[in-house]
């Protein structure tokens, strides 16, 4: 396969060599680095790559060229090549310029000349462009397959665990793809057992459970160790902060997930009030470079594997796994989240993973391009779907319970929302059944403020109607509110006595719950603020409590 390239343009022929010569001399064994004097050149020589079937991973271009500027050229040449990363060169003069390309292009970063020294004030910009556009690139031909149809629940599940996984593959629908439908049949099983997962070493799998096709692929390995400082349970944000934090301080740490590591805030579309991120980043990202990060600072991340039971003998806590593994740990951080609620309507479980969806569905949203799509929710997640949606969707229905999205969703989401003509928020509705065999025709929605019930046509529904703790594990040994939420700290303080069964001659750390080292952080915490930040600092925050248990026992 041909190397993907890196595409540099600049009038200036010694600003063009210098910057070719420094992109040669770090990713020449990896990409092809491409050099344009003009704008016009670039553009054609992009449109000869376009034709050719070449891969373009990177822009960087100079703004002030004449003929065309550096904005102008990425205007034109994101039209064929949309996914490529966009860098723009600028004096200081010019820097206005690369501010306004931020929303306009959404320009991913704007970089000041001199860049020297490039080890410090280019490559690691570089770097974490490539890695992004390689995490979200899917490839052409080589790589995992997966053939199927939308309306399979089973396809739907396997599409859904490698996008949030961020593994590349290719989507096959049989009901568009002759060629693939045809190998389908030919196989052992037909079109009896969906979805088909074809990979790259050969091996095909016939509706595989998520555990294999995580081991197959290389996502899931086993614990390397008995024994642990730390085990956090659940991999969502405040997991993933308690896992740089523990590993970064010396602790040997194990991170635990059921799922695909992001939790809730991992199908978010689009993060845009997270800090540092001006333009906002999809929530797979986040999650992808939180893992990295714990990785490289020596945590374990066990997944895709369940906790069955979590139980405390002495001061040690120990962790049991669906495959039998028993982990031990002086100390355990609880950073379960929530599971989303359901509608709870007739129909719902008949269509569920085949046009009805919880969260933002990333793998399935282009699939509805020109149709009409609901959303029921007014929390962030739903705005944040909606915006999504609206991308591909002809209509995005937002259905409401209140009066409408003020009291539960940040200004900027409602803003963006106003001002996307295909986006229609319906307040007081409430969904009561959904029509349809094998995929969803229309919804029954009451209406509140009237007291009737209307038919409303949909191709597909995506909820964001809040959640549930995740605490069935350990109900029955730590003390939960009626909600089932964990309690911690002050919360287990009544009228000043310490929970029942409490021996430490010491009120209970701040997260720290009714048994001594079991700390919980994040959602699945009593009477949180539920964002990311908050979720991240709480991971953080338990690592250090996590010391001080440490130091009394």
């Amino acid at each position: 396969m041909a190397k993907p390239i890196i595409m540099t343009v600049d009038d200036e022929p010694q600003v063009l060599g210098a910057i070719a010569r420094d992109l040669q001399a770090r990713y020449r064994d990896d990409y092809r680095i491409v050099r344009s004097g003009s704008g016009q050149d670039a553009l054609d020589a992009v449109r000869a790559f376009k034709r050719r079937g070449d891969a373009i991973a990177l822009f960087l271009v100079d703004q002030r060229m004449p003929g065309m500027t550096g904005t102008e050229f990425l205007t034109e040449a994101l039209v064929l090549y949309p996914d490529a990363k966009r860098v723009l060169l600028t004096a200081y003069a010019d820097t206005s310029a690369a501010i306004t390309s931020i929303n306009a292009l959404d320009l991913d970063y704007y970089l000041l000349k001199p860049w020297d020294p490039p080890e410090e004030r280019l490559y690691p910009v570089i770097d974490d462009l490539l890695d992004d556009w390689h995490a979200n690139t899917p490839p052409t031909y080589e790589g995992v397959r997966v053939a199927g149809t939308l309306w399979s629940p089973t396809t739907h599940a396997v599409k859904d665990f490698l996008a949030r996984s961020q593994i590349p593959y290719q989507w096959l629908d049989l009901e568009k793809n002759e060629g693939a439908r045809a190998l389908v049949e030919a196989s052992s099983t037909g079109l009896t057992k969906l979805p088909v997962v074809f990979l790259p070493d050969g091996t095909t799998l016939f509706c595989p459970d998520l555990h294999e096709l995580a081991e197959r692929i290389g996502l899931r390995a086993p614990a390397q160790q008995p024994f642990y400082d730390l085990v956090v349970v659940g991999a969502g944000p405040a997991g993933l902060a308690a896992a740089v934090y523990g590993a970064s301080e010396g602790l040997r740490t194990a991170v635990v997930e059921r799922d695909v590591p992001g939790g809730q805030a991992g199908t978010s579309s689009r993060i845009e009030n997270y800090l540092g991120f001006p333009h906002g980043i999809g929530g797979a990202d986040l999650a992808r470079r939180a893992v990295t990060q714990a990785r490289r600072l020596g945590a374990e991340i066990i997944s895709p594997q369940t906790v069955t039971a979590i139980r405390v003998e002495d001061s040690y806590k120990i962790v049991t796994l669906d495959d039998g593994t028993e982990l031990r740990s002086r100390a355990l951080v609880l950073a379960t989240g929530v599971e989303t609620r359901t509608l709870g309507v007739p129909g719902e479980e008949r269509l569920l993973g085949a046009s009805v969806y919880y969260g933002a569905a990333a793998s399935e949203a282009a699939e509805y391009s020109g149709r009409r799509v609901v959303v029921v929710g007014a929390a962030n997640s739903a705005g944040q779907g909606a915006m999504f949606l609206s991308r591909y969707a002809a209509e995005v229905t937002i259905l409401v319970r209140g009066e409408g999205l003020e009291s539960s969703m940040s200004r900027y989401l409602i803003d963006q929302i106003e001002a996307t003509p295909n986006i229609t928020v319906l307040p007081h509705r409430r969904v009561v059944a959904l029509t349809g065999e094998e995929r969803l025709e229309s919804i029954t929605v009451a209406d509140a403020s009237s007291g009737g019930e209307t038919e409303l046509p949909a191709d597909a529904m995506f909820v964001f109607i809040g959640a549930v703790p995740g605490t069935d594990l350990v109900r029955g040994l730590i003390e939960l509110d009626d909600h089932g939420f964990v309690l911690t700290g002050t919360d287990l303080l009544v009228d000043g006595r310490r929970p029942r069964g409490w021996t430490p001659k010491r009120d209970p750390f701040p997260q720290e719950a009714s048994v001594p080292g079991i700390f919980a952080a994040g959602d699945v915490r009593h009477d949180v603020m539920r964002r990311v930040a908050s979720a991240v600092g709480q991971g953080a925050v338990a690592v250090s409590l996590v010391h001080k248990y440490l130091e009394t026992v």
